[in-house]
């Protein structure tokens, strides 16, 4: 079973990967899709497709649906991203179906505010401050997703499961361009039962994801473009094409204490990155996280702190010189019963100088079953 769904997911890909090629295949399409949501997984440094078990699975892994204890569990995350330049947020909901699925469903907002429109400052070579207006640059995807899980055989501890999570986007630059963009993730996951090992192989965008855009300008616009020599931008079509993630983590406890680490591996084919391992036909981006948590069964109460690596890039140091620099991000959380606050610090760039992130994100459960 396991090599038919690969095999199909392999296939499914190849092909739309052929036939949409040739018609505006792009290296960099929807980023604000890479992201990553949740204050713990931003804190382990942008992993989480194999451990993540609460509402967050809709972006990291739809099969997490399934363990879920709560009927219903709500999650909102508020990004303040690079210091509150841009806002990112999410916004989920996840519930149990019957024998062994789940769903789950979330709205994704990435936006810029407040950005001048000057286009209009000059007409007729008259200069009306009153025309400057204001606009937005604003992302969105909503997410729908389902997720089955079931014994590998009757006689072994081993769960399979597998989930897919749809995606419509909707874009808009203010009044001047906007797209509709389609696609979905497929994802595939063993797991112990006890939940102490696991391994994910998630394909976003697996069917390609298409973005149809539009553009509207006015006469005095287009007028002030030609003067400037840029060239209008015309109605297209925009490919995000499959990328694939592997991950892996394991669980170690002793008492009350448990160590969680997490690798992550990003593979593109899109051509050469600035990643770890690139090349003309695959390249590599490694991500590293661990969790740490502390908890009290008889309160009902758990502390965690959190720490991860990400985004490996070779880059010109200050002696000239090409060398390894790595994107830390740490963070903590707590666990209430139902309830669970997390907060990350992520970005923090070469040597902790850049525009960093506060992310903070809650997951709240509904009508937990009684055990």
């Amino acid at each position: 079973m396991i090599r038919r769904s690969l095999l199909f997911i392999l296939t499914i890909s190849n092909l739309f990967s052929h036939y949409l090629e040739a018609q505006g295949k792009r290296k960099y399409v929807n980023e604000f899709m890479y992201t990553g949501v949740g204050g713990r997984q931003m804190a382990m440094g942008k992993t989480g497709v194999a451990s993540t078990n609460d509402v967050y699975g809709t972006y990291w892994n739809p099969v997490a649906f399934t363990d879920i204890e709560d009927n219903l569990q709500f999650g909102f995350m508020h990004n303040f991203y690079f210091q509150n330049l841009a806002n990112f947020d999410y916004i989920g909901l996840s519930g149990k179906g019957k024998n062994g699925s789940a769903f789950g469903f979330s709205i994704l907002r990435f936006g810029v505010d407040k950005i001048l429109n000057t286009l209009d400052l000059i007409r007729n070579g008259q200069v009306d401050y009153q025309r400057v207006s204001e606009f937005s640059a604003v992302d969105y995807a909503f997410m729908p997703s389902y997720a089955h899980t079931s014994r590998l055989r009757s006689n072994t501890r081993l769960k399979i499961g597998w989930g897919v999570t749809g995606k419509i986007i909707r874009r808009r630059v203010g009044p001047f361009a906007s797209s509709w963009g389609f696609g979905a993730d497929a994802a595939l996951r063993i797991k112990d039962d006890e939940g102490r090992f696991g391994f994910t192989l998630l394909a976003r965008d697996i069917t390609t994801t298409v973005n149809n855009w539009a553009f509207n300008f006015t006469d005095n616009q287009r007028d002030v473009y030609s003067q400037t020599g840029e060239t209008l931008p015309v109605n297209s079509l925009e490919v995000a094409t499959p990328r694939f993630i592997a991950g892996g983590f394991y669980t170690f406890e002793s008492g009350n204490f448990r160590l969680t680490p997490e690798l992550n591996l990003e593979f593109t084919s899109d051509g050469k990155r600035n990643t770890l391992i690139s090349s003309n036909f695959l390249s590599m981006d490694p991500r590293l996280g661990i969790e740490a948590g502390l908890k009290d069964d008889v309160k009902g109460f758990e502390a965690m702190l959190r720490a991860g690596v990400y985004n490996a890039q070779r880059q010109v140091n200050s002696q000239g010189k090409r060398a390894l620099t790595l994107t830390p991000s740490v963070g903590v959380g707590v666990k209430f019963d139902d309830l669970r606050i997390d907060y990350a610090l992520a970005g923090l760039g070469e040597s902790g100088i850049g525009l960093y992130s506060n992310i903070i994100s809650v997951a709240i459960g509904i009508n937990k079953e009684k055990k």
